[in-house]
């Protein structure tokens, strides 16, 4: 035929590379670029190369090829669950019947007019309960903050007499008066809130005439005990056992500073008595204008009946 024909692309005598950018294989007018048989005439088509690389993977365990490395399992099956589920309810229901006999307890104290006090005083060691301003009427809040003050001051006062009587022990005294300092101090402060302090506070509380009749007797003796340690006569192991005028007399011409010690001690113990006998009288007062002597009488007379029959 006389017609043109292509040559055999598969001949072995031109060896064409398509992906190559010159030789025989590339017609003329196309474009010089690469590609060869895989390249593609449409140019937009082909996305921009890219310059990200892929993130690294983390770090594998240290011991991660480590065969002899332990493996924590969890052993708990279903069962353990539901048992551990049980107990905690039956925990639970049990705490529920606690709180509920705590509280008809509370409400049959309330009931039967028992008070339970909760310790809030002093604040960073509680162990009493002391609440005027919420528990005490208005017209008795003065008294009873100038009877607990006493209490205070009680406190006070047997704190500085075992510091003077040290003193005088220090300067070639009896160490038995520095014994029988330390026992006023153990006895004297408790037994001066339990004793008198207390029925007081819960006589102004609960206008009980029984615990006005318990303060009147007890701080009448704490009274006469102020007054004998203000004194402080010659009648047990001379005297010098509380800080009192007539040691302090009898020491301030040997030992200057033990004698002022006493002398503080005197002034201390004077000041007490002052305000325990205003507090006693106020008290008094009260006791006298609300009738409660009467009541008082009324059931001491009820008592003594009741212990006769």
């Amino acid at each position: 035929m006389g017609g043109r024909y292509d040559p055999n692309p598969f001949d072995e005598d031109e060896e064409v590379n398509p992906f190559s950018q010159g030789g025989k294989a590339k017609p003329s007018g196309q474009p010089n670029v690469a590609g060869g048989a895989f390249y593609n005439t449409n140019r937009g088509s082909v996305p921009p190369a890219s310059n990200s690389r892929l993130s690294p993977l983390p770090p594998e365990p240290a011991d991660f090829y480590n065969p002899t490395a332990t493996v924590d399992i969890p052993l708990d099956s279903g069962k353990d669950l539901k048992k551990k589920e049980r107990e905690l309810k039956a925990k639970e229901t049990e705490l529920r019947k606690r709180e509920e006999a705590l509280k008809r307890k509370e409400e049959a104290a309330q009931r039967a007019g028992i008070v339970v006090d909760k310790k809030n005083w002093p604040p960073f060691l509680p162990i009493i309960h002391h609440d005027i301003g919420n528990e005490i009427p208005i017209h008795l809040q003065r008294v009873c903050y100038t009877a607990f003050a006493t209490l205070l001051g009680l406190t006070l006062c047997l704190t500085w007499n075992i510091v003077a009587v040290t003193t005088a022990w220090i300067k070639g005294g009896d160490a038995t008066i520095w014994f029988l300092a330390i026992i006023y101090f153990i006895s004297g402060v408790p037994g001066a809130y339990v004793l008198w302090y207390r029925p007081l506070y819960r006589a102004f509380r609960t206008e009980s005439a029984m615990n006005f009749g318990w303060f009147f007797l007890f701080y009448s003796i704490h009274i006469l005990f102020v007054v004998f340690a203000a004194i402080a006569p010659p009648v047990v192991f001379k005297g010098k056992s509380l800080a009192g005028i007539l040691p302090a007399v009898d020491l301030i011409g040997g030992h200057v500073l033990v004698g002022i010690f006493y002398f503080v001690g005197f002034g201390l113990f004077c000041l007490e008595s002052l305000l325990s006998v205003w507090v006693l009288q106020q008290v008094y007062t009260y006791f006298r204008s609300s009738g409660k002597a009467t009541q008082m009488r009324q059931e001491a007379a009820r008592g003594a009946m009741n212990a006769a029959f």
